[in-house]
Order: structure tokens, then C-alpha cells, then sequence
């Protein structure tokens, strides 16, 4: 599914229009990127919990020379399923 899949879902099952639907699909998102940006987490109870983990710099190689280049350290976004989504997909 893909985000116009995901908005006509929406629209589909609240009786919004679609462009209110995209509306309320777009605040949803930026909403949660801005919780991340800002260090917090953000929480549904039963789907899962967003939040941003902290990656340690590492060293890797370069796939074309195989020269050993320095990574370094970043944050990144995570996920974890929570109970319901996991007996939903099982």
C-alpha cells in the first residue's frame, strides 16, 4: 500500500473526501516526524511505538575500491510492533 492507497483507505472507512482524508493522513505524518525530529517517541497502543535509536559510527568499505571509509554516527527511526498488529499479521 502507498500513501494514495492509504488515503483512499482512509476516506473510504471515516466517510471523509479524499482530500480531507489526505489532510488528516499528511498531519498524521508530519506530526510523528516532528515528534521523532525531536528526539521523542510517539506511541499507539496496539499498532506500535516510533521512535529514534542512535546508531554508533562504525567502519565499512567502499563496494567499488573496497577501501575501509569511516561511517559515521547517526540517529535513525525505528519501529516496534506492538501485541495487536503482531496477532493481526500472525
Amino acid at each position: 500500500m502507498n500513501k494514495g492507497e492509504l488515503v483512499d483507505a482512509v476516506a473510504g472507512s471515516s466517510g471523509l473526501s479524499r482530500a480531507d482524508a489526505a489532510k488528516a493522513v499528511d498531519a498524521t505524518l508530519d506530526a510523528v516526524q516532528r515528534t521523532l525530529a525531536n528526539g521523542g517517541s510517539v506511541s499507539l497502543v496496539g499498532f506500535g511505538t516510533f521512535s529514534v535509536k542512535a546508531r554508533a559510527a562504525r567502519m565499512g568499505r567502499n563496494p567499488r575500491t573496497g577501501e575501509a571509509i569511516h561511517i559515521a554516527a547517526s540517529n535513525v527511526p525505528g519501529f516496534k510492533a506492538g501485541k495487536g498488529l503482531k496477532d493481526a499479521v500472525n
